[in-house]
């Protein structure tokens, strides 16, 4: 392990407070084992389909005939024996969320071999890629943040679309359930999971109405390198290149009205221009795109001035990125808001 972390403090108002050294990080990286605590066993009986409509991942979708299966086991010993395709599992529960933490996971274990996760209806995570680019992911172990607002005390729904090209399928093993990180600060607002991606460069798509529904879904955080078939724009002949990241979210009450607020954005590859609602918050680049840089390892932290946020409407984070070979992206956590003075305790959590 590296023992040496860097910071990358942008327009901070209380800069010695955003100043960890790197030791401290060092040695609280090596405590920090998250807690988890057991919200809601989910493993048992599911609704089940065999087939593909998008209006399967509702809330409001009535899937009353649809057979049971049990979750986790692959499809094939649940009485769908040589069945490969795409398929579609649901599941109603009650999950209320009085005195939880802010951060609470989905664990959806291994899943054979591509899937896409819907809380009430919207996307919270993916992993594998669906046909025409198919990409397996059966080994991969699916954990997704679960953005709270999404959730209710009552009556929610978990969708999981399935796509198994051969043998085994489906939710196969784990231990499927809701679950949350005791040692992050009530105060923290997540921001990893689903974010939209698009490769090349316009500086429009900084623009707080700028309209990213086209634009492909990606897990954040991650690399784009072998993310699908993309295929980026070389520079000036030198391997250079662009991509954006935009993510939009409400503001929780807990966090609204506030001046001490930060942006933790992770580590990125290599450098990066993040905008709020098309403000520059932040930015990191050494000024030498075709030489050796390190920028890749610091932690990208960024206040955010109070005038540019958006308390009681939609709020737009847009990340411009440009790499310089190997790995790309927002690749590492932890991605959050919080405030100034609990900083370090997010980063011990995660």
């Amino acid at each position: 392990m590296d023992s040496f972390q860097s910071i990358h403090c942008y327009n901070c108002r209380n800069l010695k407070k955003l100043i960890i050294i790197s030791a401290t990080l060092f040695f609280a990286t090596l405590a920090s084992a998250q807690r988890e605590r057991l919200l809601l066993d989910l493993r048992g009986s599911w609704k089940f389909n065999i087939g593909d409509k998008e209006y399967w991942k509702d809330e409001s979708y009535d899937d009353e005939e649809w057979q049971s299966i049990f979750v986790p086991a692959a499809w094939e010993n649940e009485g769908f024996s040589g069945y490969d395709g795409f398929a579609w599992y649901r599941k109603t529960f009650d999950l209320p969320l009085k005195g939880r933490s802010q951060y609470i996971t989905f664990d959806a274990g291994y899943i054979d071999d591509a899937d896409e996760v819907y809380l009430n209806g919207q996307l919270i995570g993916m992993d594998g890629s669906m046909p025409p680019h198919f990409r397996t992911a059966y080994n991969s172990h699916r954990r997704y943040t679960v953005p709270t607002t999404l959730l209710k005390d009552r009556n929610n729904v978990i969708a999981i679309r399935v796509y198994d090209k051969s043998i085994d399928g489906g939710i196969i093993k784990g231990r499927i359930g809701f679950y949350e990180n005791t040692d992050v600060p009530q105060s923290i607002y997540p921001l990893s999971g689903v974010w939209k991606f698009n490769n090349g460069d316009n500086f429009s798509w900084s623009d707080a109405d700028y309209d990213d529904e086209e634009w492909e879904n990606a897990m954040i955080p991650g690399t784009w390198k072998g993310y699908k078939d993309y295929s980026f724009t070389k520079f000036w002949g030198s391997d250079i290149s662009y991509a954006w990241y935009r993510k939009q979210f409400v503001i929780p009450e807990y966090l609204e009205n506030r001046s001490d607020l930060v942006l933790i954005l992770g580590k990125i590859d290599d450098f990066d221009r993040t905008y709020l609602n098309g403000h520059l918050i932040g930015e990191t680049d050494d000024g030498e795109p075709f030489g050796s840089s390190r920028s890749y390892e610091e932690l990208r932290i960024y206040a955010i001035p109070p005038q540019y946020l958006n308390d009681y409407g939609i709020n737009t984070i847009a990340v411009r990125v440009k790499d310089i070979g190997g790995d790309a992206g927002i690749y590492e956590g932890p991605i959050v808001i919080c405030r100034e003075q609990d900083v370090r305790q997010a980063l011990r959590a995660f």
